[in-house]
Parts: C-alpha cells; structure tokens; sequence
C-alpha cells in the first residue's frame, strides 16, 4: 500500500498569468487522472468558486474536492484580499490534503502573486514541494511571460512535469518555447465555445498519458 501512495501524483496548476485557463486545465487533469482537487487559497467568487466550476465539469466518483484553506471575500491579490478580510495569510497555515489519491493543486495567478508581505504563490510552491503543471495561452508577450516563469521554477530547483498549452495552436510560439526552455509540452487544450463533462472527458482521455 505504501509503494502505491509513492506513485500518486501532486500537481500544481500556475499560470504564465491571469486568465489562462487554469481552471479548465484543473478540471481536465484531475478528470484525466481522476485526482483529488485542491484550491489552497480563493479570493472572491465564494457562492461560485474555482472549486464548483471544476467540480461541476468532473465526471467520476473518484475524485474529491477538499476544502479550501483560504476563502477571502474580495476578487483581488490574496495579499489585498486577506487585508481587508483582516486577515493573513500563512504559509504554515496551508496543509496538503491527507489522500490516497492523486492530488491536483490550482493557484491563483502567476507565480510572484504576493499572498501576504513577503510570500508568492512561488513561495506557496516551495513550501508544499509539489511538481509544478504550466498553464501558457498564446498572446502578444506570452513567450516572455511562459519562458520567465519556466527560469524562475529553475531557479528555486522546482520540478516542473511541462506546459500544458490552452487555446488555438501556434507552432512558432510553441516550437520556441519548447527549443529555449526544455520543458516537455504536455499537450493543448482547444479553444472551446461551450464547455461540459462530455468535453473535459473527451480533452482528458487525450492528455492522461502525459500525466502519469
């Protein structure tokens, strides 16, 4: 029993910002891996939260979703949200979720988000000592963004299992980052009008080799 709780996962999901899709990677990988969920810190959107989206898109009776460490009322940086809360946030505070399972772990915005006067979700990273899964989107500015967060994963030594891109495919970025970086690119998640179970179901079949 032990050897296999050895095996099981623990990702967490970062951005190369805000609004890359973080959520909907969440959903597709802990419905490939049928992963226990974790959001260790929301900031706002309580009544419907990065937690119910993912939880609404599974489709398996595997997967668990352990409550949040932090649920801050205002849809700002933690660190602000916390502040007019009249609260902060500790690190040592943020425990991992006692399972047997594999573990997927979202963030909140990029990596130097501040949670409080002096730790990142970076910070919040190194402390969990979990692989990293990175979320990239193709914009103007979005190789910088992808490339800067992949060096400073390197620098703190955090192993980062690849990229997992979410959109309309671009070679050039793509081929690029790939090249500069060494990253290994997990796959692509399609630019989608409409997202349900069947979807995620259908993008997770085709990540979950990749996962594991």
């Amino acid at each position: 029993m032990h050897r296999k709780v050895n095996h099981m996962k623990r990702y967490f999901i970062t951005g190369i910002g805000t609004e890359v899709g973080k959520t909907i990677a969440s959903a597709v990988i802990t419905q490939a891996l049928k992963a226990d969920y974790w959001k260790p810190i929301q900031a706002g959107e309580l009544e419907c939260s990065d937690q119910m989206k993912v939880k609404a898109l599974i489709d398996n009776d595997t997967s668990v979703f352990h409550p949040e460490s932090y649920r801050l009322n205002q849809p700002m940086s933690p660190h602000a949200a916390a502040e007019r809360d009249g609260i902060e946030v500790n690190l040592s505070s943020v425990k991992i979720p006692v399972t047997k399972n594999h573990l997927v772990i979202e963030g909140a915005g990029g990596l130097l988000v501040p949670l409080n006067n002096k730790d990142t979700i970076l910070d919040l990273i190194e402390a969990l000592d979990v692989e990293v899964i990175l979320i990239s989107r193709h914009y103007l500015g979005s190789i910088n963004h992808t490339l800067m967060s992949i060096e400073i994963l390197k620098q703190r030594n955090i192993s980062v299992k690849g990229v997992l891109f979410n959109g309309n495919e671009n070679k050039d970025t793509e081929s690029i980052i790939t090249e500069m970086s060494g990253i290994e690119v997990l796959g692509r998640i399609d630019e989608l009008d409409k997202l349900d179970k069947s979807h995620i179901l259908s993008m997770a079949e085709k990540l979950k080799n990749s996962l594991i």
